[in-house]
C-alpha cells in the first residue's frame, strides 16, 4: 500500500471589511514577511465555519462570525510541494481583545483599502488574497448551509 497519499491542505480565510478597508495580517513565512487574510488550517473534528471564527480570533484578536461563503479556491504553490483548498467566508466583526496575544508568526494586523491590497500583491502569501477580495467586492455570497458539517 502506498503511504504517500496526496491530500490538499484545507484552510479557511475571513474576509473582514469595515469602512472600505479589509483586515489583513502581516506574518512571517518561509518566503519572508507576507500579507494574508486572517486564515489557517482546519483542525480535526472542527467545522469550516468554526475554524474561520477561531483562526480570525487567534490571528487578529477580533471576534468574527461567518455569515456567508465567498468562495472555494484551489491553489498549488509554484514549488509544487503543497496544494491548498481554501474556504473563504464573509461575516460580522465582533469585539476586539486588546489583551490577546496573536498567534506565533503573526507580526501585526493591518486595515487596507482594496487599492492598497492590489498594490501589494508581491507581498501576498498567495494569489488567493487578492482573488478573495475581488470576489467579496463583487458581492459573491453563498449561504452557509452550502457547507455541511456532520459530527460522528
Amino acid at each position: 500500500m502506498n503511504d504517500n497519499i496526496w491530500k490538499p491542505n484545507v484552510t479557511v480565510a475571513a474576509l473582514v471589511e469595515r469602512g472600505g478597508r479589509y483586515l489583513l495580517v502581516e506574518e512571517e513565512t518561509n518566503d519572508g514577511i507576507r500579507l494574508n487574510q486572517p486564515a489557517g488550517h482546519l483542525d480535526e473534528n472542527e467545522s469550516l465555519v468554526a475554524a474561520c471564527a477561531r483562526e480570525t480570533l487567534e490571528e487578529s484578536a477580533w471576534q468574527f462570525v461567518p455569515t456567508a461563503l465567498v468562495g472555494v479556491y484551489q491553489w498549488r504553490r509554484p514549488q509544487g510541494d503543497v496544494t491548498y483548498l481554501r474556504f473563504a467566508f464573509a461575516g460580522t466583526l465582533g469585539m476586539f481583545d486588546a489583551q490577546r496575544k496573536l498567534d506565533s508568526g503573526i507580526l501585526r494586523t493591518v486595515w487596507m483599502t482594496p487599492e492598497e491590497i492590489r498594490a501589494t500583491q508581491d507581498r501576498h502569501r498567495s494569489p488567493l488574497i487578492w482573488q478573495c477580495v475581488e470576489d467579496h467586492m463583487r458581492g459573491r455570497r453563498f449561504p452557509l448551509d452550502l457547507v455541511r458539517h456532520y459530527d460522528n
